[in-house]
């Protein structure tokens, strides 16, 4: 009998949601076989075995969470699978061998240092598993009073170093105003059953995510939004013209195009901020995430390297992408990467909103619904489709007035939908 373990999902996933067991006991196991689908932050897996053999016992059940490495089947004549390791007697197994730095050293005294929260004494920071770091530098953080979840990481896939820790530390230390005290716990709710029934539902792991991200992002950047119409009434003609009863092209596709060619034109806007070492990273790659409106919330899957694609392909591309979105199909590898985003609502309508910046990125394009209006053109009222446009930007990276200028090259671009060409 060997234990099956749940296997590495990606990097710096350390756990994830079981959504649905794809197998039962009794069940003859093949290697490579999709035994279970795991939620993630962002993403629905599909798990494959690492052995053969007959599943005699399931140790996880549905909606709960395991963790990479945790025992999740028993195998009997398992092959291909690691034999379960056994202590010697008398011995502490290996993992708490590990650990001993994190619990030999204690700080004397914590220092004070203003974070985005409220101060906290190191002993009273929670241990999270799941931010990419060694041991060594989870004691220096908690030495310092520092949350490590807000520390930006320099290694790859985002792995924090002692040489992160120290320069987030400086960077408090020197930012913060003078006098200037911890940021205020957030208010407790109300009891609302008072006024009536209520209910409690978890989170599902893409809201609580979504939350998270957004509100670091809502706190640390500074937003501005500006806001303008582009009248896309020959581009409509040119997007009907182009679309048949098997094939819809949207007006997203040629939108994506256009951003795609202003990115290389304003590169501020292809960046992202470390502020840790007072940096700026321009990026010579343009990939766009396109929000998707899914039933277990809001997903930006990324098209790479989109100015390198027609229109066609990529309309293709993102039909599919919103597909496999909808489907629970979306990978980490399309999660990931993106330099700008881009938010369409007009399929459901409304004028201008103030969309919010998906961090790293240092802007985002909000698209709302196009409406006929009059507009005056050489004397006279004439009916033009009007598309409302909003342009939310990072103001440490980016100036009012380049807002203003990238806002007004994306509408003139769209103006002119015969550069549009659908083969380039």
């Amino acid at each position: 009998m060997v234990e099956l373990k749940l296997p590495e999902l990606g990097e710096n996933i350390t756990q994830g949601t079981v959504t649905k067991i794809l197998v039962k006991v009794g069940d003859p196991l093949k290697k490579g076989q999709n035994i279970l689908e795991i939620e993630t932050d962002k993403a629905v897996l599909e798990v494959p075995s690492s052995a053969e053999g007959l599943i005699k016992e399931i140790l996880i059940k549905s909606g709960t969470v395991v963790k990479v490495g945790q025992p999740i089947f028993n195998v009997e004549g398992a092959t291909g699978a690691p034999s379960p390791a056994k202590a010697a007697p008398g011995t502490a197994p290996a993992a708490a061998e590990a650990r001993p730095a994190e619990t030999a050293a204690k700080p004397s005294a914590p220092v004070t240092i203003v974070t985005h929260g409220p101060v906290t004494a190191s002993k009273d920071i929670p241990i999270r598993n799941d931010i990419p770091a060694a041991p060594s530098v989870r004691l220096l953080a908690r030495e310092l009073g520092i949350d490590l979840s807000l520390v930006p990481g320099s290694g790859r896939g985002g792995r924090i170093s002692n040489e992160d820790v120290k320069a987030y530390c400086k960077l408090l230390n020197t930012t913060r105003p003078a006098g200037g005290g911890a940021a205020p716990e957030a208010m407790p709710l109300p009891n609302f059953a008072k006024w009536g029934t209520t209910r409690r539902e978890a989170m599902n792991n893409v809201r609580k995510k979504t939350a998270e991200h957004l509100s670091h992002a809502w706190t640390s950047i500074p937003h501005v939004t500006q806001c303008d119409k582009v009248d896309i009434t020959e581009l409509e003609k040119l997007r009907k013209k182009f679309s048949g009863t098997n094939k819809k092209i949207s007006i997203t596709p040629f939108i994506i195009k256009v951003v795609a060619a202003a990115l290389k034109k304003f590169p501020q806007f292809n960046s992202s901020v470390d502020m840790a070492t007072q940096e700026i990273i321009y990026k010579d790659y343009v990939n766009i995430g396109v929000a998707v409106d899914t039933d277990r919330g809001l997903l930006v899957p990324v098209l790479k390297n989109v100015d390198q694609m027609t229109i066609l392909q990529i309309s293709d591309e993102l039909t599919a992408m919103a597909e496999r979105a909808r489907l629970r199909k979306t990978t980490i590898e399309e999660m990931q990467g993106g330099c700008f985003t881009i938010s369409n609502l007009g399929g459901i309508g409304g004028s201008f909103f103030s969309p919010i910046i998906n961090w790293p990125e240092v802007a985002i394009l909000g698209v709302s619904r196009g409406v006929m209006e009059p507009v005056y053109i050489d004397g006279h009222f004439l009916p033009r489709l009007m598309l409302p446009l909003s342009l939310s930007y990072d103001h440490r990276m980016i100036d009012g007035a380049d807002g203003a200028r990238f806002v007004r090259w994306v509408c003139e671009a769209i103006q002119q939908p015969f550069i549009l060409d659908l083969s380039k």
